[in-house]
């Protein structure tokens, strides 16, 4: 890839990302189109969480990783600081593979 490429994509993404904040005053969406974009946001963290807590590359990353980033989303869910959260998931993944699970 070019330099000039790499511009042309880092200023587009800088025109749309101002494009937002410059035109979020001016458009008004319909309820329903803003449920959509809301929902559509939740579908691609979801789906970057599952692909990221399952995959290794292109195969299974054994069964540790999503154990420990469910034992993360559990401390999330019941409210307990980041940090703990993380340690929490790391630890049982590390855990796992200390004891052997892949």
């Amino acid at each position: 890839m070019t330099w000039g490429a790499v511009l042309a994509l880092a200023g587009g993404t800088y025109a749309l990302r101002l494009a937002g904040l410059v035109l979020r005053g001016r458009l008004r969406l319909p309820p329903a189109v803003e449920r959509l974009v809301d929902l559509g946001a939740t579908a691609l963290l979801v789906a970057l969480v599952a692909t990221a807590a399952l995959l290794d590359g292109m195969a299974f990353a054994g069964w540790a990783r999503p154990i420990g980033v469910a034992v993360g989303a559990l401390a999330a869910w019941r409210r307990a600081p980041f940090v703990v959260v993380v340690l929490l998931a790391a630890g049982t993944a590390a855990g796992l593979r200390a004891l052997g699970v892949p």
